[in-house]
């Protein structure tokens, strides 16, 4: 019987499970510090599937940090993460995002094809490299050393990467830095076809820079509670 009194509870529908019904990321309290100085936090925020989250504040409002602590990078000094309802620590918060920092994460000497067949086989996931690379205008520079190449080209290999890998949870910080006008686009549109597909992604941007041309909620981060 159920908490209606019925008898018959096969044509009811299926509640959904807790990991189905939580958002992908949720954070409880989380707090950073450095050298016992308060960074950020505690914040309370949650980014579903589909959905984006700009994160604002002004210059040492601690955004670069919130999003490297989120990454695995660094570790929380207060509060909890919740990936679709898990508590996860350090390693499981690496393996379930992608992270674009200001540092493009490839090797300088290695090729672009090489650089990113070295990603996929540390990252998983899959994908034509020579057609991720034409797709983020790279096309013909398959063996060209990344020391090669300029700021923006090296950001544009860098998406190439962040295309490549599985995790459902993209970390952009300042994705937007040292594009022109078509790397703009590019990233609009890989953003947009991440949420697309069921992914999320929470971003930082300058103030030069405008957010993604998709629904977006932000998180504003000021000083941290208990600083002066």
């Amino acid at each position: 019987m159920d908490r209606h009194g019925a008898q018959s509870v096969a044509s009811a529908p299926m509640e959904p499970s807790p990991a189905a019904a939580a958002p992908l990321l949720q954070a409880r309290g989380l707090a950073y510090a450095r050298n016992d100085e308060p960074v950020f936090g505690p914040l309370d925020f949650r980014l579903e599937a589909g959905e984006a989250l700009l994160v604002q504040g002004g210059n040492g409002a601690g955004k670069t940090t919130l999003l490297r602590v989120l990454a695995g990078l660094l570790p929380a000094a207060a509060g909890e993460v919740r990936m679709q309802g898990r508590p996860v620590d350090r390693e499981h918060l690496a393996r379930g995002s992608a992270y674009l920092g200001h540092q493009h994460g490839h090797k300088a000497e290695l090729g672009a094809a090489e650089n990113l067949a070295y990603s996929r086989a540390l990252n998983g996931g899959s994908g034509d490299i020579t057609e991720a690379l034409a797709e983020v205008g790279l096309a013909g520079y398959e063996d060209v050393p990344a020391r090669r190449m300029s700021a923006g080209q090296n950001k544009r290999l860098a998406l190439a990467r962040l295309r490549l890998q599985p995790a459902r949870l993209w970390l952009l910080d300042e994705p937007y830095a040292n594009l022109d006008l078509d790397g703009i686009a590019l990233v609009n549109r890989l953003v947009q076809a991440h949420l697309a597909g069921g992914g999320a992604v929470l971003l930082t941007t300058h103030g030069a820079y405008a957010a993604p041309p998709v629904p977006v909620r932000t998180l504003h981060l000021g000083p941290a509670r208990g600083a002066p």
